[in-house]
């Protein structure tokens, strides 16, 4: 049941402001389960990893702004009319944001809060030095740190699931394909088992029910819980330097699964077993179950871009891939393939100096990645 906390009162009214906030939220990379993930009820593994976006809310008078390292020359500037946020011109890239934030002060207004100015400023560690996204679900994560960060501002009683719920209508009210995946794991950080939602229904609901019915009720297909890491394997991230949109990747399967030649049902039901064999093996630190899981997977994903005629597993994934297979780990693409990165998991006390020293005669970057541990349980 969604309560508003006791917040401070605006600064037009006389008394105090509320207090800056700063909130962070971690990056994601998928295990297993891509593509099918995106229908309601079907199972991914998720991580996520210790590169951030952060984002922080302080009190403003008449106009508010938004900054972000990543556009240092695009300030957007915003005001109220009545209770709307109001951006003249409506100007991009900040469309998450700007969807987060319309959604959090719906709910703001349902609990009785009231609305304030406010600046809000986004630093992000998901890209390299030059501005190159390493696929890390840099939109899931700045969406959930500015939900985070504006529950916080307002001082609204949610539970995490609700504000997950808060999180993905702002996503699905940006982009029709997402699975939302990403969002839960920036979320609840650590390895997560997660089944999408019903996008349509929830499209429809939002039509129909006010906001604190919709994010206090039950979500079909919708699911997340943490898993047990493994024990005797690590984790190895490799970067082929090539970012890919997840968007039409995903997009061009899900215009073809209607086609007999991509035999997507039965890509489900296997990506299904399979995943749900992976889950299974984590669970019991079974080292070449999971090994087993992860190259089943690799296979799936493999079979379903020929079907289809996408080009998941490029020759430069395949070559990171084959390399850490060389060397002994179990490796795949991670999200929608197309480029960006893949995941290898591997004894603990392998030497993977040879398995890095060919992935760099690739040109395959190594990242520096460990797991984010969860900091917040899932109610």
């Amino acid at each position: 049941m969604m309560v508003p906390m006791n917040t401070t009162t605006s600064t037009t009214s006389g008394e105090r402001a509320p207090d800056p906030v700063s909130v962070r939220a971690p990056g994601k990379l998928y295990i297993a389960g891509e593509y099918a993930v995106v229908e309601p009820g079907h199972p991914a593994v998720l991580i996520a990893v210790d590169r951030y976006v952060t984002v922080s809310v302080s009190p403003a008078l008449d106009t508010g702004h938004i900054t972000s390292d990543q556009y240092a020359n695009l300030s957007l500037e915003w005001h109220r009319r009545g209770d709307d946020l109001v951006i003249e011109p409506d100007q991009t890239p900040y469309d998450f944001v700007l969807a987060a934030i319309r959604v959090v002060e719906e709910a703001a207004v349902a609990l009785g809060a009231p609305l304030r100015m406010f600046d809000l400023d986004i630093t992000s560690e998901l890209d390299d030095k030059v501005g190159r996204k390493f696929g890390l679900g840099s939109s899931a994560a700045v969406t959930v740190a500015t939900v985070r960060a504006l529950i916080g501002y307002y001082g609204l009683d949610l539970t995490s699931m609700e504000q997950l719920k808060i999180a993905l209508i702002a996503t699905i009210e940006v982009q029709r394909s997402g699975s939302g995946g990403d969002v839960a794991a920036s979320m609840f950080g650590g390895w997560i088992a997660y089944t999408a939602f019903d996008r349509e229904w929830t499209r429809a609901q939002r039509r129909e029910r006010p906001i604190d019915d919709l994010l206090s009720c039950e979500w079909p297909g919708l699911s997340v819980r943490l898993i047990t890491p493994p024990e005797r394997l690590r984790l190895v991230v490799g970067w082929t330097g090539s970012p890919a949109s997840t968007a039409r990747l995903v997009g061009g399967v899900q215009a073809r699964k209607g086609q007999s030649s991509v035999h997507y049902n039965r890509f489900l039901t296997q990506s299904g077993e399979c995943v749900s064999s992976l889950i299974e093996a984590l669970e019991h630190d079974d080292a070449d179950g999971i090994d087993r899981a992860i190259r089943r997977n690799r296979d799936l994903l493999r079979t379903l871009g020929e079907h289809s005629g996408i080009t998941i597993e490029t020759p430069k994934l395949s070559a990171l891939i084959e390399i850490a297979e060389a060397s002994g780990g179990a490796a795949k693409t991670s999200g929608a393939g197309g480029g960006d990165c893949g995941i290898v998991l591997i004894d603990r006390e392998a030497d993977i100096d040879e398995l890095s020293a060919g992935w760099e005669r690739e040109g395959i970057r190594a990242l520096d990645l460990r797991v984010h541990r969860p900091d917040t349980t899932i109610e």
